[in-house]
């Protein structure tokens, strides 16, 4: 349950060193690039980073027995943008996950007349996770469509510590 908890953590931390790399590629306006999509009908960078930090705030949510509540995505700035991703950091870091809260059952709303009913713990592998990494590739691909020098040493930053010199 602590690896659920660190995996959410870790990538938000990667979450917000792409938007640091991103502030200094565009030091004139920074906040501009919260507007930018990968395609017309695609959602903005600032509603990317809204449900990346949208996918652990549903998991704490439930733990905490309250409805799921969608999180506002429509920053002005990136440094408001910043305090949601810290934000959420710290809820995560509050969270109790345990054992018997993976067993409960999560009625998930897919739709007028859908719905899927999964144990916590696959509420947490098969929807929140691929959510959480969809949003999150979805903001880097953003920002590398639109010229901010990242690579995948960017986005794979939380195994810093295990690297280890030949």
């Amino acid at each position: 349950m602590k690896n659920i908890l660190k995996l959410f953590t870790t990538r938000l931390d990667v979450l917000d060193h792409i938007l640091d790399v991103a502030v200094r590629h565009f030091a004139d306006d920074p906040d501009a690039m919260l507007q930018f999509r990968l395609a017309g009908d695609m959602f903005p960078l600032s509603m990317q980073i809204a449900f990346t930090c949208g996918q652990p705030n549903a998991l704490i949510l439930w733990c905490e027995g309250k409805p799921h509540a969608n999180l506002d995505g429509e920053f002005a700035t990136i440094a408001e943008a910043k305090a949601m991703i810290l934000e959420t950091k710290s809820r995560i870091a509050a969270l109790d996950l345990t054992e018997a809260q993976l067993g409960k059952v999560k009625r998930l709303g897919l739709g007028p007349g859908r719905h899927a009913e999964l144990k916590g713990a696959d509420y947490i592998s098969e929807y929140l996770i691929p959510n959480f990494y969809f949003h999150l590739v979805t903001a880097y691909d953003i920002l590398r469509h639109n010229g901010v020098p990242l690579g995948k040493a960017d986005f794979l930053r939380y195994l810093a510590p295990h690297i280890r010199q030949d």
